[in-house]
């Protein structure tokens, strides 16, 4: 057995029972230990034989199921680590929150994973480890007890060890660990850099033993057996000490060691790193002489790994019965295999040895986490109104994965900062925490519509960035601070206080009587005014609705009426929501059928849901108001919505063939329809639809969501693009719209990333991502390696400048295509995601090229836009009120 596969265990090597660890300091690593079990019921505990009490892992995590493993998947010796794991079907992120941790300690942190078939579906997942904002690992293969372990340094007094979804099967975890290191051991490691070890054994140590853990090892690092024919070992009963605390390998590891089976030979030790040689390795050898020598006797020999010398380049003697360990000056990297190499020197009778070895992979903090003040604000403030389910990991970092209702600001240099917060409506119970105090660069804060009671704090007023505050809708009670009165009469905060009917909204109010009679009055002119508003509104609404209630569809004769539905029809339609097609925006698509015997898909947002209340909202009410607008035949139709006790539905035309991600992956059930001759058709729809959006609607709408999962089919294959919670209006006055950046991880352009400015170029480059995917059949995102993955742009466009285009067309065609059709796509795709958006053609340029293509190989005849030409109500646009007030009137 040789090195190279280091942390997939066979099931026949010894398990011991361990779970999540968490030891709060350093001098316990030596005593008892508490640990923490994935899975298990909450309450639980247990005490293994080592003494160490498992507890469950319940408050360390809001999320997730126990599921137990069928008794058949698991080895004998893993009956107790193995039996129990969470798994993690909701949510595209889940972190465990370990707080027992101290800023500036080095840990071990260790993983385990063993699929079992828990779920049936014989289909083990990958997935994605994040420690904290920083990519750990992909999970795959676990269907044999798999286990990572990393050396590392809290950068806060927390640590989030966070699963992904990466689309590719249900995350689960089967057992964390994680115990303090001594200050001084591993010295690499510190707040940009870790250690992941690739291998760590136990040499000369005969193969039933074992391996040798916790109490042998204090702390629980896990020594491995290790043979090779090549190799003959020798002992000692005598203990080994150890003078340095920078590396302590236990007395019982250094007690053996290997030498040549030939004591004229020289010593080899080999190993491999997989397919990847771009990791770099560091390497620790440990050294104790364990034979007592002759006066005459020497054992004395050279030390090199890959091509570096060690030791300095002199001769090592190792001393009795006392450990030294000896590192390569440099990282080894660029090769598959590597060898460390010890050779005799002509002064030495007695041949090399070597007691064990160590080597880790390094593992950079390339990501920044958001600033420790701000994160632990947040978190108090989480722990305050007991939120849960949802924020979880670091607030800012990744950015597909930032808290929901947060917006932050990502300087080039410095760590990221929250610069808004929306919590309006999540049901905030309480008086308003103090910790807000501590979100220095906060601009704007809604706490709108919940149940906050007590006084507004002064602390709000002396927020230095703060520009938008929102109490209105709560509880609170007492005098304004002056100092909001003071920077709202300035005009450089805008204040909103009203529907607190306890609040006393000027400080003057108290002094002068005569002060509340101008309230009064102007609240009685205000109804007055209000009700004269509402009056004409709801005429003119009334005769819009006459003129514009009904809109014809532009795929057949049946009429659509812009209706609202009940919540029961909702519930009738879908048959209890019987069949879920999808996941939306922001909630889960369902398939329905109406009276008529209509197909629909009906997407639902609850507001009492885990999700963000307000997000979930915005979301719908923007939806609603574009659909409204927009018609045409390359957009999925809106037939209506409900909204009724706090739950939401659009109801739109259904799509049956589902959408374009699932038909261009590899196992999907649909992929040999999409020829490449479909492909175009696709493509072409698809730009036809945004040039509408772009060109044909005054003013434009941006999609800011372009991607192959919200491109559905229909039944004839027939490309329309639909999912609109996070488009934006774009004025025309403008060249841009400011806004914060959502979006898709792979399909986001890197100038809007990087400048939150988007235009219309924006749903430019996610398109030539599409056209990408189109030609590939690839995802957005490309894994190379188990831990790298690089965007497709960067897989796929050099090999079309610079290469053979053969290397990145779909498989699924086995060969049977015209080179020049895909070269010439390949054009477009790479012309639509260049870094500059001035780079970037218009949609309008790509629907010509396209529809020119297309024409002259297929003799494809051009179709016309619909009757109507542009967007309805194409003038000025309607507020979101407007839109469910007109809707809700019918």
């Amino acid at each position: 057995m040789l090195p190279g596969k280091p942390y997939l265990f066979p099931a026949k090597e010894a398990f011991s029972p361990v779970k999540v660890v968490l030891s709060p300091a350093f001098n316990d690593c030596a005593g008892k230990k508490r640990r923490v079990n994935c899975g298990i019921a909450e309450d639980s505990t247990y005490t293994d034989t080592t003494d160490i009490t498992y507890s469950s892992d319940a408050k360390y995590i809001n999320t997730g199921v126990n599921r137990n493993l069928p008794e058949s998947s698991i080895p004998d010796r893993l009956q107790r680590l193995c039996s129990n794991l969470r798994s993690f079907p909701n949510g595209s992120r889940n972190c465990y929150n370990l707080s027992v941790i101290s800023k500036g300690t080095k840990y071990l942190l260790r993983a385990y994973f063993l699929y079992g078939d828990y779920d049936n579906l014989n289909k083990p997942p990958q997935f994605d480890i994040y420690i904290g904002v920083n990519l750990w690992m992909n999970v795959k293969d676990v269907t044999q007890p798999f286990v990572r372990e990393l050396m590392l340094m809290a950068k806060m007094n927390y640590l989030s060890i966070c699963l992904v979804n990466t689309g590719q099967g249900t995350p689960f975890i089967s057992a964390i660990e994680l115990r303090p290191l001594h200050d001084a051991m591993y010295l690499p490691v510190n707040e940009t850099y870790s250690l992941m070890r690739w291998d760590q054994y136990d040499l000369g140590r005969i193969a039933d033993g074992g391996d040798v853990r916790y109490p042998d090892d204090p702390f629980d690092m896990r020594w491995k057996f290790i043979e090779n024919e090549t190799w003959s070992f020798i002992n000692t009963s005598n203990k080994v000490t150890n003078p340095t605390a920078a590396f302590q390998p236990p007395s019982v590891v250094m007690m053996t060691a290997i030498k040549p089976v030939n004591d004229s030979d020289d010593l080899y030790y080999t190993w491999q790193v997989d397919r990847d040689p771009s990791f770099q390795l560091h390497v620790y050898m440990h050294f104790a002489e364990i034979e007592l020598l002759d006066s005459n006797a020497t054992r004395e020999f050279t030390i090199y790994c890959g091509n570096y010398s060690c030791n300095g380049g002199k001769p090592f003697r190792p001393k009795y019965l006392v450990t030294t360990t000896i590192q390569i000056p440099q990282p080894l990297t660029g090769q598959i295999e590597y060898t460390c190499s010890f050779k005799r020197t002509p002064n030495s009778n007695h041949p090399p040895i070597l007691n064990a070895i160590e080597v880790f992979a390094i593992r950079h903090y390339n990501a920044t986490p958001t600033r420790d003040q701000d994160v632990e604000a947040i978190l108090d403030i989480k722990s305050a109104y007991q939120v849960k389910g949802k924020w979880m990991g670091d607030p800012c970092v990744p950015k597909n994965y930032s808290w929901d209702g947060l917006t932050c600001d990502y300087p080039l240099k410095d760590a990221p900062t929250i610069l808004s917060m929306n919590l309006s409506s999540t049901g905030l119970n309480g008086e308003i925490a103090a910790s807000f105090a501590n979100l220095k660069y906060i601009r704007s804060l809604d706490l709108s519509r919940n149940n906050l009671t007590g006084p507004i704090p002064n602390f709000l007023g002396d927020l230095p960035s703060l520009s938008l505050l929102n109490l209105s809708g709560n509880q609170l009670n007492g005098l304004v601070p002056s100092n909001l009165l003071e920077k709202s009469k300035k005009g450089s905060l805008k204040l909103s206080i009203d529907n607190n009917p306890n609040l006393i909204g000027s400080v003057n109010d108290v002094k002068k009587g005569r002060k509340i009679i101008a309230p009064v009055l102007a609240s009685v002119i205000s109804t007055l005014v209000l009700l004269t508003i509402v009056g004409f509104v709801h005429r003119k609404f009334t005769q819009r609705r006459q003129r514009a209630s009904i809109v014809k569809t532009k795929s057949g004769s049946m009429l659509y009426e812009h209706r609202r539905f009940t919540y029961a029809q909702v519930v009738s339609m879908t048959n209890n929501f019987e069949r879920s097609i999808g996941k939306g925006g922001f909630g889960t698509v369902y398939h329905g059928q109406m009276t008529n015997n209509t197909q629909v898909a009906v997407k639902m947002l609850y507001l009492r849901s885990i999700k963000a209340p307000c997000q979930g909202s915005n979301e719908f009410e923007n939806e609603v108001q574009l659909l409204m607008r927009v018609h045409h035949r390359n957009l999925v139709s809106f037939i209506g919505y409900c909204q009724e006790d706090g739950n939401m539905a659009l109801i739109y035309e259904y799509m049956a063939q589902g959408n374009l991600g699932s038909h261009l992956s590899v196992t999907d059930k649909y992929s040999n329809a999409l020829s490449w001759d479909r492909r175009l058709r696709i493509a072409l729809d698809v730009a036809q639809g945004l040039e509408y959006l772009h060109d044909d609607c005054k003013p434009a709408i941006i999609h800011r969501d372009v991607k192959t999962a919200n491109i559905l089919l229909n039944e004839r294959l027939e490309a329309k693009i639909g999912d609109f919670g996070l488009s934006r209006v774009f004025n025309d006055e403008f060249t841009h719209v400011s806004t914060a950046v959502k979006g898709t991880f792979g399909y986001l352009d890197p100038e809007y990333c990087n400048s939150n400015n988007l235009t219309e170029k924006s749903d430019v480059y996610s398109f030539g991502v599409v056209l990408l995917q189109l030609i590939t059949g690839k995802s957005a995102i490309v894994r190379i390696t188990n831990s790298e993955q690089i965007s497709l742009i960067d897989w796929a466009i050099p090999m079309v400048v610079g290469g053979d285009i053969r290397d990145v067309i779909d498989p699924k065609f086995e060969g049977n295509y015209d080179i020049k059709s895909f070269q010439k796509v390949a054009e477009i795709a790479r012309a639509c995601t260049s870094p500059k958006s001035i780079d970037r053609p218009h949609m309008r340029d790509v629907v010509v090229e396209l529809k020119e293509y297309i024409g002259n190989e297929k003799a494809l005849e051009s179709e016309s836009v619909p009757e109507n030409g542009g967007c309805m109500n194409s003038g000025p646009v309607q507020t979101t009120s407007e839109i469910l007030s007109s809707l809700s009137a019918r």
